[in-house]
This record gives structure tokens, C-alpha cells and sequence, in this order.
């Protein structure tokens, strides 16, 4: 099981909650489900957590919601 936290600079802000609070209710309600779901799954489908590609080891979370794709990034 993986617990997902939001990075928080100096100040306690936190870029991450903030771009949640940006997008509609049903938006945010779809990133919040992907993300459940990473922390919840052994196996996380591929479609939304995938190593990039020439990195030291920096993931993608994708979310697709309708024509929308939102990206976080993140590592372990």
C-alpha cells in the first residue's frame, strides 16, 4: 500500500492542493479517484502511473476527464 503526499514548499503552500481547487468539482473528484487508486492497487494500470522515460526515477499519475489529460509528477 502507498500513501500519496502532496510536496509543500517552505511557506506551507501546497502547489498540488492548489491545482485541485482550480479545476470543477468533477475534475478534481477524478484526480482524487486516481489517485485512490494508486495507493490503494499492488498493480497500478499503466494508463495511470508509469515511469518516465530517461529519469531517474520521476512518475507520471495521468488523468484523462473528458477532452482534459492532467499530470502530476511525482516519485517514490
Amino acid at each position: 500500500m502507498r500513501t500519496v503526499n502532496f510536496y509543500r514548499t517552505e511557506s506551507g503552500n501546497a502547489p498540488v492542493e492548489d491545482f485541485l481547487d482550480s479545476l470543477s468539482g468533477k475534475q478534481a473528484q477524478k484526480v482524487v479517484w486516481v489517485l485512490h487508486i494508486i495507493e490503494e492497487l499492488e498493480v497500478v494500470p499503466g494508463q495511470y502511473l508509469k515511469k518516465l522515460v530517461n529519469t531517474d526515477d520521476i512518475w507520471e499519475v495521468r488523468i484523462q476527464f473528458g477532452g482534459n489529460i492532467f499530470r502530476l509528477l511525482g516519485f517514490f
